[in-house]
């Protein structure tokens, strides 16, 4: 007798199948139209990035736009008049020679940033191969980015004074160096922009160990394999590896070496020649009740800043490298 196949399906497959029309039937809204076409579901993503886009607008736009349309006055930072002055402020900033000088103090700290990359590029190769106490390393290299600054400037001060902490250490090996480290321009500069390296090489650090983690273990388990050395493998795999990290990290130390203020301003206020242009900024603003010109020259620095950026991304572009 022949057999027939039988189109009914049993029943617990049929309840399963039930359930799950059930379940595609509640997901349509009553027009026919998919639940993640309801303005709700549509909506909520906006509901998480609220809180985060009103705490940027408050404390980011906000002030940038006060501070454009205060260097257009002439506001003294306490009196509520602000008469406008159109271009004056600007042209005060251009004409006056003493504005521009103090960025001959951000070559020092330049030349810091450039010493900080290379000594943080060489450490974080090191330490990303198998050494032994390597976290102990990068720990104690991370440790100064986290201490305050105002604390780091008052430590360096007493570093730095005669007969301190320095000239103590150089007694010790047979050297009575009778200089005062913060007494010139020259030396006091020199030595701010030391304090900078040995705060800031730990987030270098950081910066490029993470990019260098990032790289596939293969590739260096094929150069191995292969007979490459270490500096081969730094050449040829860690290098263009880690190129948009270095991208970022010499952005950050031009932007920081036209943007110093903690630690010359806690060490020297500004004396003996290491002024820089924010604390000329800051003594307009606060110390000479010039508001308006201080806002002027924030405008020029932040033009300058994004300028200089703007030009090292057109002349050193983010190429995306594939290693493998």
């Amino acid at each position: 007798m022949p057999r027939t196949l039988s189109t009914t399906p049993p029943p617990a497959r049929a309840a399963k199948a039930d359930r799950g029309s059930r379940r595609r039937a509640r997901r349509r809204a009553p027009s026919g139209r998919s639940w993640r076409d309801l303005p709700m579901r549509r909506l909520t993503p906006w509901l998480f990035l609220a809180a985060p886009l009103v705490l940027l607008v408050t404390f980011t736009y906000v002030p940038v736009g006060n501070m454009l349309y205060y260097s257009f006055t002439d506001w003294d930072g306490v009196s509520p008049d602000r008469s406008y002055v159109g271009g004056e402020n600007y042209t005060d900033v251009f004409t006056r020679a003493d504005m521009f000088r103090v960025f001959a103090v951000s070559l020092y700290y330049l030349a810091a940033s450039a010493v900080q990359i290379v000594i943080a590029l060489y450490l974080a190769t090191v330490l990303s191969f198998d050494l032994r106490f390597r976290n102990l390393f990068k720990g104690i290299l991370f440790f100064p980015y986290l201490i305050n600054g105002v604390a780091i400037g008052f430590v360096f001060l007493y570093f730095f004074q005669d007969g301190g902490t320095l000239d103590s250490v150089l007694s010790l090996v047979g050297l009575n160096p009778d200089h005062a480290w913060l007494g010139d321009p020259e030396s006091a500069n020199t030595s701010l922009a030391g304090v900078s390296v040995w705060r800031f090489t730990g987030l270098n650090f950081v910066l490029f160990l993470g990019a260098i983690q990032s790289i596939p273990g293969e590739l260096y388990e094929a150069a191995q394999l292969d007979g490459a050395t270490r500096w081969q493998q730094f050449r040829h795999i860690i290098a263009p590896g880690i190129r948009p990290v270095l991208s970022l990290s010499v952005i950050l130390a031009i932007s920081g070496s036209l943007a110093v203020f903690e630690i010359p301003y806690i060490m020297t206020g500004g004396a003996t020649g290491t002024s820089t242009f924010v604390i000329q900024t800051v003594k307009l603003a606060f110390q000479f009740n010039k508001t308006g010109l201080a806002s002027a020259c924030a405008v020029v620095l932040l033009a300058i800043i994004l300028l200089i950026t703007w030009l090292q991304r057109r002349l050193v572009p983010d190429d995306r490298v594939d290693l493998v």
